[in-house]
């Protein structure tokens, strides 16, 4: 992902209203060093930026731009890192995660290791490996391997080797006269002063263990899997490796690609997603959704986007001044509801636009909150026309849609997002 010249001034309208990053934790002096030394202690290069902010994974938007890579912490599409410079990180949003779960690995680590992070962050910093047991992807389905996935600890400046060293020392002081050894008594001196008294600290960070089951990953150019339903289903954003993947003559798997309009049919057969139109109708979704669908129709108006939206007489006389066809695909939804009251005669196809309707799916109320979560984002990455959703859900694909918006849209869009908040 490249960051435009205008990226941050687009941004802020965003940033006024604290909707962009704005849990960002402030990084400079002495930390920005422990910072380079976990980027060298994990093979990347250090940063030339002497401030900085981080997410609750370690990972900088700033650093991002500089290294004009967002996924600078990674070792390929397989091996994503973080890194723990900070006790200020526990509970803060990770802005561009990798996987769908890494909040909750980040939760996880933060709740066993809370004590022990506080404790190491005073003086050092931790670097952290996602290990799924897979050194590198080869063909699209190696997605299929995510099972368990280890996460390992590892202090800069080998801070755990060096307290062995200094309990060595001192256990050689209380034996027999070495207490009058004046080169033993300069040795404790020189590492206490270098790294302080470690003789009471727990540097010791176990590995955890992270079960994943459905998630996406950003690996691949994008992937769904969804294995907790009838059969094991792989979503690709991507043409090209939804392209080689259904070439795969082994692996038991349904394969879609994101914008084929029979994925919808098969999400709903296994229960996973569902749609009402009566019902949905009369939701604050729909109305987000038809509002954004007018937006899109309306060029040099005499009113400010956000006042159309937002003013029941401007929304009527600007529906009534687009064309007849625009006009139809708006109210799609209300015209299909309105005949079918009539008769059953008439099919939703030949009425409702595909995206709209697509747009108009929610998780199916059985599913579980953390299923919830990522057939949201799912749902948003079929259809993004729910501006509220999109924002909660792919902030990513949020920022890139926003900066293409009207100016008085964006301020529609972002009144939307603080009242729901």
């Amino acid at each position: 992902m490249r960051f435009p010249l205008s990226w941050e001034m687009n941004m802020q309208k965003l940033k006024q209203a604290n909707l962009y990053r704005s849990e960002l934790i402030p990084i400079s002096g002495k930390l920005v060093e422990r910072y380079n030394e976990c980027l060298k202690t994990l093979g990347f290069t250090e940063t030339k930026l002497t401030s900085f902010f981080i997410d609750g994974m370690g990972w900088s938007p700033e650093i991002a731009k500089e290294k004009n890579d967002t996924a600078y912490l990674n070792h390929g599409e397989a091996n994503p890192h973080g890194i723990i410079i900070s006790p200020l990180q526990k509970g803060k949003p990770v802005y561009l995660p990798y996987h769908s779960f890494d909040k909750d690995m980040m939760h996880q680590v933060f709740k066993i290791h809370g004590p022990k992070i506080n404790d190491i962050t005073r003086d050092s910093a931790i670097c952290i490996g996602f290990d799924q047991n897979i050194d590198v992807f080869y063909e699209p389905l190696d997605i299929l391997k995510y099972d368990d996935i280890t996460i390992n600890f590892r202090l800069i400046d080998n801070l755990e080797q060096i307290q062995k060293e200094q309990l060595h020392l001192v256990e050689k002081f209380k034996r027999d006269n070495n207490f009058i050894d004046e080169n033993l008594h300069q040795q404790l001196l020189d590492s206490a002063k270098n790294h302080g008294d470690l003789r009471d600290r727990d540097l010791s960070l176990h590995a955890l263990h992270f079960s994943t089951n459905s998630f996406y990953t950003r690996a691949f150019g994008g992937v769904y899997l969804l294995r907790d339903f009838i059969k094991p289903m792989v979503i690709f954003k991507s043409k090209d490796t939804y392209k080689e993947a259904i070439k795969d003559t082994v692996h038991d798997v349904l394969i879609y690609h994101i914008s084929q309009p029979e994925l919808i049919d098969k999400l709903k057969d296994y229960i996973i997603i569902e749609c009402d139109l009566e019902h949905v109708v009369k939701t604050p979704n729909y109305d987000r959704i038809k509002k954004y669908e007018l937006a899109q129709f309306l060029k040099d108006t005499a009113h400010p986007i956000k006042d159309i939206l937002n003013d029941k007489v401007l929304f009527r006389s600007y529906l009534n001044k687009i064309d007849i066809e625009a006009r139809k695909q708006v109210m799609s939804v209300e015209l299909y509801l309105e005949k079918l009251e009539r008769s059953n005669a008439y099919k939703l196809e030949d009425i409702v636009n595909q995206s709209l309707y697509f747009a108009l799916h929610l998780p199916h109320s059985s599913l579980s909150s953390e299923h919830r979560d990522l057939i949201h984002k799912l749902l948003i990455n079929i259809a993004p026309k729910d501006v509220l959703f999109l924002y909660w859900y792919d902030k990513e694909q949020f920022y890139k849609h926003y900066e293409t918006w009207d100016d008085s849209f964006k301020d529609w869009v972002i009144d939307r997002i603080g009242n729901n908040i």
